[in-house]
């Protein structure tokens, strides 16, 4: 029976999500010369502030870290999480923090959405973001129509997932992004969206969640995250977390 209710779930996110990108009328055009590349870590397990945000520190590179306060320093079988010291130091040493709910639910399943937000800003507030995140991640990509008003009152932007690089006329409250998760041999072939990128400069945003020797099936090697990022580097793009790159084609 869970599998089923599974199933349908995965459905209606895939036809929200759908929706969204069609027939929203929010875009704005995004314009620029130089491609760009955003690194984006969802949830956030600790080994992202280990690893990944030590990578993009050798590049002088710095990533965007969606938070969900709910989860901090919980200790799963596979990983675990971001504790609040550890959002204090993304945040010292020069990373985004941004918001990814508190209780880590798909919004149209998440009653009181408003209020989750707020616990979150509170949170995120006690650990030194201030002023409040301006970005927001959907837990597990999943968007919801009925939630725009309220996101769109409080953020700049919206990341879902999408498959795709940002081009053209763009909703800033349904972002896509790429994600990077194993088999290794599919991460390591990822170069070949930035190759597109930069043939046909627009905003590129990878999403992720650990970077582990032995990641979880949504996660990657730290191998394969230092050859994406020096990769995007070696070949000319202006690697920003989300805030920064949102400044930088003006919106």
């Amino acid at each position: 029976m869970l599998d089923v209710e599974e199933k349908i779930g995965a459905l209606v996110d895939r036809l929200a999500n759908r929706t969204i990108w069609q027939l929203a009328r929010a875009r704005r055009k995004l314009e620029t010369d130089i491609p760009i590349v955003s690194f984006t870590f969802d949830d956030v397990p600790d080994s992202a502030l280990h690893e990944g945000a030590g990578i993009l520190e050798r590049y002088d590179a710095r990533g965007t870290f969606y938070i969900a306060g709910g989860l901090a320093g919980q200790v799963e079988k596979n990983r675990t999480l971001i504790t609040p010291e550890g959002c204090g130091e993304l945040l010292a040493r020069g990373h985004e923090i941004g918001c990814h709910t508190y209780a880590h639910r798909r919004i149209r399943s998440a009653g009181g959405l408003a209020a989750d937000l707020d616990r979150n800003a509170e949170y995120l507030r006690s650990v030194g973001v201030s002023p409040p995140a301006s970005n927001f991640a959907f837990p597990y990509n999943a968007a919801w129509p009925l939630a725009r008003p309220e996101l769109r009152r409080r953020y700049r932007s919206c990341r879902a997932g999408g498959e795709a690089i940002n081009r053209g006329s763009v909703d800033p409250l349904m972002l896509k992004a790429v994600e990077i998760r194993q088999p290794e041999q599919h991460a390591q072939a990822l170069t070949r969206w930035i190759d597109e990128l930069v043939d046909e400069p627009g905003w590129l945003i990878f999403f992720t969640h650990d970077i582990a020797p032995r990641p979880t099936p949504y996660g990657c090697t730290p191998e394969t995250f230092e050859h994406l990022v020096h990769y995007a580097v070696e070949n000319g793009c202006r690697v920003l977390p989300v805030d920064r790159a949102l400044d930088w084609i003006n919106w």
